[in-house]
């Protein structure tokens, strides 16, 4: 885990808001001592989680997306560390490891033009150096016996994850995404839209289901892939809850937990599906917050749930004066996921 910046104690007191008479997330979250052996002091560890974070938009720019996923890490870490910590959930529980370094792929990927075929090439070998990096410690994480919880970067990142679950399981595993799009686009090179057809054509993702798709965001072409494999990927789509009201919400969750409950599994969610959130293809219409919520303690109740994604919020694209709200609801759902797996 060379390449990930640890957080230290002293940086997460600098953020952590501290009140008499008051324990928060912040004063009991685990971190990694310097000069340490990282997996060993994982694997030792008593928290049942382990965080970190992707700040990176590399993958959205290579999709031609708006850029801006790489400030949503540090932007939930802050509130997270604000959390209190309760009987409800407990800080001690979590070990937040730090993020990924990806400074200097950053730093290449400015001086590209996404509209520029040659350039878009060279993003695509950006985003693989990603997938290689994301998927190694993910793969550690669940080597460890712990759970990995992922923030931030562009959905790209979904490659990284299932590959590092399934190399960690030595066999294919499943997901649930809750996501407008179902970033099954074609093989052009690796990019945002395109991390569950890489995973599935590598042979690391075996059963596939997207929940909530939204029906005007979705090629013929992708529509006509799903149909091929409609014994191992399948979606709902949100018009059908909540618009022609043809299907029922947790009828619907039953069924995909139905579908891809017999392996490990990884939760994935798309900050993009959650109307008037700050992302890179922000939407009016969708799921509700309080939806998402409980998507996300449903699915992580199950034995099987085995990672949480939590990925394309951009807090930086939010003009307002409340741009610290992107980072205070996914904190909300790290601890959503956390309190369903410690029941």
């Amino acid at each position: 885990m060379e390449n990930i910046i640890l957080l230290s104690q002293n940086e997460l007191a600098k953020i952590t808001n501290h009140r008499s008479g008051e324990v928060k997330f912040g004063e009991k979250i685990i971190t990694v001592p310097k000069d340490t052996d990282i997996v060993e002091f994982i694997t030792n560890s008593e928290a049942k989680f382990v965080l970190f974070g992707i700040p990176e938009d590399i993958g959205v720019k290579a999709n031609l997306g708006r850029v801006g996923a790489a400030s949503a890490y540090d932007s939930a870490l802050q509130s997270l560390a604000n959390i209190q910590h309760n009987k409800f959930c407990k800080g001690s529980n979590l070990l937040v490891l730090g993020k990924l370094n990806v400074e200097e792929l950053l730093e290449k990927a400015q001086n590209l033009d996404a509209n520029n075929k040659e350039h878009r090439k060279e993003l695509f070998k950006l985003v693989e150096q990603l997938d290689i990096e994301v998927s190694h410690i993910v793969h550690q994480i669940c080597n460890a016996g712990k759970i990995p919880i992922i923030v931030g970067g562009g959905h790209n990142n979904a490659y990284g994850n299932i590959k590092g679950l399934a190399l960690a399981k030595g066999k294919p595993v499943n997901v649930i995404n809750f996501d407008a799009h179902t970033d099954f686009r074609i093989l052009e090179g690796r990019h945002s839209g395109n991390g569950f057809s890489y995973a599935f054509e590598d042979g690391f993702l075996k059963k596939y289901f997207v929940f909530g798709l939204h029906e005007n965001f979705v090629s013929k072409s992708v529509f006509n892939t799903l149909k091929e494999l409609t014994s191992r990927v399948k979606y709902v789509t949100y018009e059908e809850v909540d618009v022609k009201r043809e299907k029922n919400f947790e009828t619907e969750l039953e069924n995909a937990l139905n579908f891809i409950k017999n392996e490990p599994f990884g939760v994935e969610l798309d900050l993009d599906a959650i109307p008037n959130i700050p992302s890179s293809a922000m939407t009016l219409s969708g799921f509700s917050v309080d939806k998402a919520r409980h998507f996300v303690y449903y699915f992580g109740k199950n034995q099987n749930a085995s990672y949480f994604h939590i990925c394309e919020g951009a807090p930086e694209l939010d003009d307002s004066k409340n741009n610290h709200l992107t980072g205070k609801l996914i904190a909300s759902l790290i601890t959503d996921f956390m309190k369903a797996k410690i029941g």
